[in-house]
């Protein structure tokens, strides 16, 4: 007897999703992941838990999300990471292209440039004019090679043409910590690092590196506008699925996230995080995430940049 094929989506959802986060607890993509558990669980009416899988640059949680069954109730809070990786490793444990299938587009956000308030670079035009005025004397802090921090640093060399040397931290607490102390001169940080030091007057904002000025930071110019054209480095909150996901699961997920991004919570987090909420169909996280990844690639190849 030849038993009928079951629709893996027939009954979707019928018990808990899991969302992978490739980091520990508490930071940006935590927060934002944690945020939209909350929302689609009450939209889709099963539990949507949180398992943080942090490691190797984010590989250790997207290869367990990547290699899950693709039945839509194991799925990755994939990030700037997702982009770069490819880049920076000759190898990766889960196929980066063909691993993973986009299911919307959460939101992006940007790093700020900040620099210790006690310093004389007071604008993006003050430290370009120091960079070229005195080669490899000011260093920036990054938190790890091939971190939103690092290659945002990069872009600017390569964009303003000068040099700053990189000093690499196991995190940004550390970074800051020693930006503060005057042992380096300027970061390109995340919002969640520094936003409460830059309000406090504990750090000097220069500049955001997204495309259009922040809501968040009404008053900074991007760094485009304050004096490097062309120059764009922004971070990003994408959900995915395993490769091969039914369709019909990809676009009730992809529903649920349109509703979440819409809800108070991430109206908050639009606020205190500067995150600009995107949503949209599973190809436009597709095209986005591509893109970002053929970018990212070109400045990782001309800075000569290898995971460490």
């Amino acid at each position: 007897m030849v038993l009928p094929v079951r629709l893996m989506s027939a009954t979707y959802p019928d018990h808990t999703i899991k969302i992978v986060v490739p980091f520990a607890p508490g930071g940006g993509t935590d927060v934002v992941a944690r945020a939209l558990a909350q929302e689609i669980s009450r939209d889709l009416g099963v539990p949507v838990i949180i398992e943080n899988k942090p490691g190797a640059g984010t590989i250790i949680g997207t290869q367990a999300a990547a290699t899950s069954e693709p039945d839509g109730y194991t799925l990755l809070m994939g990030t700037f990471a997702n982009a770069v990786n490819p880049s920076l490793y000759d190898k990766l444990p889960y196929d980066p292209d063909k691993g993973l299938a986009p299911v919307a587009l959460v939101a992006r956000s940007f790093n700020i440039v900040v620099v210790n308030p006690t310093s004389n670079i007071a604008s993006i035009a003050d430290l370009i004019a120091e960079a070229k005025a005195e080669p490899d004397k000011l260093s920036y802090g990054t938190y790890g090679t091939g971190t939103s921090a690092h290659l945002a640093g990069e872009l600017f060399k390569a964009l303003a043409k000068v040099n700053l040397t990189t000093v690499p931290y196991k995190g940004a607490a550390p970074a800051i910590s020693d930006l503060l102390g005057g042992q380096i001169q300027v970061m390109f940080t995340t919002v969640a690092s520094a936003a409460s030091l830059i309000e406090a007057g504990q750090l000097r904002a220069l500049a955001v590196t997204s495309a259009e000025r922040s809501l968040a930071f009404p008053k900074l110019p991007t760094v485009a506008e304050a004096g490097v054209p062309g120059y764009v480095a922004e971070s990003w909150y994408g959900l995915f699925a395993p490769a091969g996901a039914p369709a019909d699961v990809v676009a009730r997920l992809n529903k649920s996230v349109a509703i979440a991004i819409k809800s108070d919570v991430f109206g908050r987090l639009a606020a205190s995080e500067g995150l600009v909420m995107v949503g949209g169909p599973p190809d436009e996280l597709d095209r986005y995430w591509r893109g970002e990844e053929a970018r990212w690639l070109k400045v990782i190849q001309q800075a000569g940049i290898k995971a460490q």
